[in-house]
């Protein structure tokens, strides 16, 4: 099984995602069901660390039609789909509908703890990465045990990332979507479209692997629907 890990990560990794951990579903779970319908035993989280899978991005963007809605998504589903029907499993998407609880199985495969803006924090990556998809299979999977990570935002005593957005938009009473949105769509908010969110890149942890400026430009498109 750990020899199919390895393949798996190499498959994944040709298009710039790679293994975010995994765990067994204990029985009692209410596991998500497998390629068959029966429930799942094990999950494996596919995802990115900075911005990989932007140029293998690109050049399958090239190739769709220019209309086509949901890109990142179509295109992750598409690189994970793949790489499940090899390997027997089912993919499943962070946006699919039904909702599945990703960012409960990220804190359970990893050991993370959300940052102020509710971005899960990675000791290494910072707020720069991102969970795309996950692989279900019916069969136990023998993983490494995880162990909570240091939360680094914990050291983090000046938290710049609730200081620099211009409209306050995340504090310790949540986040503020409308007046965030508002200003982005805005006459004041393009340095948030051209560059991103200012209290994101205001976070001093994993700045090797920010988001170079056309791809945080991309996603805030995709939030403000501009």
């Amino acid at each position: 099984m750990r020899g199919m890990i390895g393949e798996i990560t190499a498959a994944l990794g040709a298009n710039g995602l790679i293994l975010r951990g995994g765990f067994l579903f204990p029985h009692h779970d209410g596991a998500p069901h497998g390629v068959s319908g029966a429930p799942a035993k094990s999950v494996l989280l596919v995802g990115q660390a900075g911005a990989a899978p932007w140029p293998h991005f690109l050049r399958w963007r090239e190739e769709q039609p220019q209309a086509i809605a949901n890109p990142l998504d179509t295109w992750s589903r598409q690189v994970i789909g793949a790489v499940a029907e090899k390997f027997g499993a089912r993919a499943v998407s962070p946006s699919d509908k039904p909702y599945l609880p990703f960012q409960q199985w990220a804190v359970r495969a990893e050991g993370l703890r959300p940052s102020p803006l509710g971005i899960l924090m990675h000791p290494q990556y910072g707020l720069w990465h991102a969970y795309r998809g996950a692989l279900l299979f019916e069969e136990e999977i023998a993983l490494p045990q995880s162990c909570e990570a240091i939360h680094l935002c914990d050291a983090c005593v000046e938290k710049p990332c609730l200081k620099s957005c211009p409209v306050d938009a995340y504090s310790t009473e949540g986040f503020a979507y409308q007046p965030c949105l508002a200003h982005v769509r805005g006459a004041n908010g393009g340095p948030c479209r051209t560059g991103g969110c200012l209290d994101r890149n205001a976070c001093p942890y994993g700045t090797s692997y920010r988001y170079p400026a056309e791809v945080q430009a991309f996603h805030m498109a995709a939030f403000a629907d501009l």
